[in-house]
């Protein structure tokens, strides 16, 4: 099996027209020397004459995968010369035989019958020339041999007919894998951009807060301007390095590039809840966080999901209601739900729909992992967004999810503008 492996891999390697007239170059000289050593009584001895039909009726099978049908009808016509000067009818029957299984192994079936049907009709021929059998015997003979070469061919052409689909549908497969990839790409791409985007925006709010406290107590209070420049160093250096983070995503290119050896921090979550909430206190919010019940922990997703909620939310009182307290409260008494409100005692919603991106990212990205956000004014004034989200919720696919709007819904109330 290994030398029949191996004699087949390096034939591959060799151009189709030298393997058919190396075989037919075969064929002519096994006849040619048959014929010589044979002699039959009754029968033309094989001479010079022999030797040239016999090229006739071989010679076309080099050319019979770029010409089958052209190169049966030659090697039939000229076996039937060869038979009608008077010549032993055994030899030359296997050139329009191989002719015959390479018409039906190329051609479609009506094509190979008629093929078939002339094969047959050489093949009665050699056997009545013969003399030595019925007409009975003959067409039997011409009919087995005929049967053999077509039923091969047509096996042939059926397997290569399946091989080629079976190309197709790899071909199809291989580009579906590649649209599902741009995809993924492309909802990746959109999950870094909303990342991004609050990370953008909760920390140059903390640091315009800061700026301008600075600015306006440089002179009388020097200890709080450098408290503030403090901050103010501290916020841009963490937005710096959680950006790197998520631009390192779009690296795919450089995915295999050694680099520098320095590590990124993992995505935040309600772990790092703390440095958030005294983030905003620097910034002059007063928060206050209330946890209730036992806290658990979150899957990745969930967990982030959660985090850019808040952050989202501490961001917008920054912004549109900075001498306001806030209330976070983390609510884990539902077994299998956490619920997360986030109320400030600010002026309240302004009258109009949402202008931004900011409430629309919360939506999107607790319907992402299963849960729900209603936001809108609170019931003693102010400003409230609740989050609810399953605690053993897993990231889905995003594209997925925003195609067939899967997971919890929201209805907006009034908003405030957010970014």
């Amino acid at each position: 099996m290994r030398i029949w492996g191996r004699l087949r891999h390096r034939l591959s390697d060799v151009p189709p027209i030298a393997v058919d007239a190396s075989l037919a170059i075969a064929m002519i000289v096994a006849t040619i020397w048959l014929g010589g050593d044979y002699r039959a009584p009754g029968f033309r001895t094989f001479d010079g004459q022999a030797w040239v039909l016999t090229c006739l009726v071989n010679l076309p099978l080099s050319l019979r995968r770029r010409a089958p049908v052209p190169v049966l009808l030659a090697s039939c016509a000229a076996v039937v010369w060869y038979f009608g000067e008077g010549y032993v009818p055994a030899f030359n029957l296997f050139g329009p035989l191989l002719a015959l299984y390479t018409v039906a192994a190329m051609r479609p079936a009506r094509t190979a019958t008629s093929a078939a049907a002339l094969t047959v009709a050489v093949v009665f021929y050699s056997g009545l020339t013969a003399e030595v059998y019925t007409v009975g015997t003959a067409m039997a003979q011409a009919l087995v041999a005929t049967a053999v070469a077509w039923l091969f061919g047509t096996g042939a052409r059926r397997l290569a007919d399946r091989n080629d689909r079976l190309l197709e549908l790899a071909e199809q497969l291989r580009q579906e894998r590649e649209e599902r990839a741009r995809s993924a790409v492309v909802a990746e791409q959109v999950r870094i951009a909303r990342e991004l985007h609050d990370v953008v925006a909760h920390h140059m709010s903390v640091i315009s807060v800061q700026a301008g406290l600075a600015r306006y107590v440089l002179a009388t209070d020097p200890a709080t301007s450098g408290n503030a420049l403090d901050t103010i160093v501290d916020t841009s250096h963490e937005a710096l390095e959680e950006m790197r983070r998520l631009l390192t995503v779009l690296r795919v290119a450089d995915a295999d590039r050694q680099t520098d050896g320095r590590g990124y921090d993992p995505a935040p979550g309600l772990g790092r809840l703390d440095e958030l909430v005294d983030r905003v206190r620097s910034a002059g919010v007063p928060v206050e966080v209330v946890v209730t019940g036992t806290a658990c922990p979150l899957p990745p997703g969930a967990d982030l999901c959660a985090y850019r909620v808040v952050q989202e939310s501490l961001t917008n009182v920054l912004k549109h209601a900075r001498n306001a307290s806030v209330v976070v409260e983390l609510d884990y008494r539902t077994a299998g739900l956490l619920t997360i409100r986030i109320v400030d005692d600010g002026p309240g919603a302004a009258p109009g729909p949402v202008t931004g991106h900011g409430l629309i990212g919360m939506h999107e990205r607790a319907r992402l992992y299963g849960g729900s956000v209603h936001t809108g004014p609170g019931s003693e004034g102010g400003f409230s967004v609740t989050l609810a989200l399953p605690t053993g919720a897993s990231a889905g696919d995003d594209s997925e999810a925003m195609a067939d709007g899967s997971g919890g819904g929201f209805t907006p109330a009034p908003t405030r503008p957010a970014d």
